[in-house]
């Protein structure tokens, strides 16, 4: 799983339709949930999804065996450190710790730079090479998936080999999978806007920006701290030194606390709630088959794979 660094105009997507914490399934949301509500499938929280994409790596790294090639897993993050950083960070002791991840992305861009199944595949000659990409996505025989997306245009997926195999023995249906996972996921697009405009929302980011302002960080929303420690602005020293790491900390921390005070996480989670279930008419089923498959991978996964510690 990718670590997400969301901006404003995406907000908290990942937190309904997906990767929430366990903690956030608490309710919060200011208006009433519908009825049929509690029989839909959970979304699967960051640690579960996770959990299945190290299946899917080590599901494909046998496979590949059995075809007569090698292949690595990357494993190189803890648990911990994998935490994606969304919109609304409010974990105080991971930001006092890890700040917005700078120094995680950067570790985990050196390792894919170094990554040894790119550079074992270049070893091969060019007719192990094409057996190895036939055996790991189906090579120039891969079938093609299509999705199309809620806001319009498509998605495609070239699909095959011990890849198809993994998410077959994962989800089911791969083309099943593809076509909810990008309807779910990118639902963002037909409410975004009016979530940005949502006076809930609004009055919580100001709430927030007003703890921010007390604690010597004027920033006014979250997106807006953390680009401003991304981008350098105003931290002291070069870029990764220890000056600026702990600059990007203190902001970190500040942020989460002010979103706790503020209750940001809560009210973006119900408000975002509130928007999506607006669209259950015409994408309820895609919703509920994307969390139904993904709990059932994450339910084969938990045979394959430990969680990472």
């Amino acid at each position: 799983m990718r670590r997400v660094l969301l901006t404003v105009g995406a907000l908290v997507a990942v937190l309904v339709t997906g990767c929430a914490d366990r903690a956030d399934r608490a309710d919060h949301r200011a208006d009433p949930a519908p009825r049929d509500a509690a029989a839909r499938p959970e979304a699967l929280t960051w640690q579960q999804e996770l959990r299945v994409a190290d299946a899917q790596q080590r599901l494909t790294r046998q496979c590949m065996r059995r075809h007569g090639f090698t292949y690595w897993e990357d494993l190189g993050l803890t648990l911990r450190e994998s935490r994606p950083v969304r919109y609304v960070q409010d974990d105080v002791a991971w930001a006092r710790t890890y700040g917005y991840g700078s120094r995680i992305e950067a570790e985990s861009a050196r390792v894919r730079e170094r990554n040894p199944n790119g550079t074992y595949r270049q070893g091969l000659s060019p007719a192990r090479r094409a057996a190895f990409d036939a055996a790991l996505d189906g090579g120039d025989s891969a079938r093609l998936l299509t999705a199309a997306l809620p806001g319009g245009g498509t998605m495609r997926k070239r699909i095959g080999g011990c890849s198809e195999e993994a998410e077959r023995t994962l989800y089911g249906d791969p083309a099943a999978w593809f076509r909810a996972s990008k309807t779910a996921t990118n639902l963002t697009s037909l409410y975004g806007e009016r979530l940005m405009k949502d006076p809930r929302l609004k009055a919580a980011i100001r709430a927030w920006a007003r703890c921010m302002r007390a604690a010597q960080q004027p920033y006014a929303d979250p997106a807006a701290a953390r680009d401003a420690v991304r981008t350098g602005t105003g931290l002291p020293g070069g870029a990764g030194s220890d000056e600026a790491f702990a600059a990007e900390r203190e902001t970190a921390v500040a942020d989460a606390v002010c979103a706790r005070r503020s209750s940001l996480r809560a009210v973006a989670t119900a408000r975002e709630t509130y928007y999506q279930d607006r669209l259950r008419d015409r994408f309820g089923e895609d919703l509920d088959t994307y969390r139904r498959l993904g709990q059932r991978a994450y339910d084969r996964a938990v045979h394959i794979v430990p969680e990472r510690s």
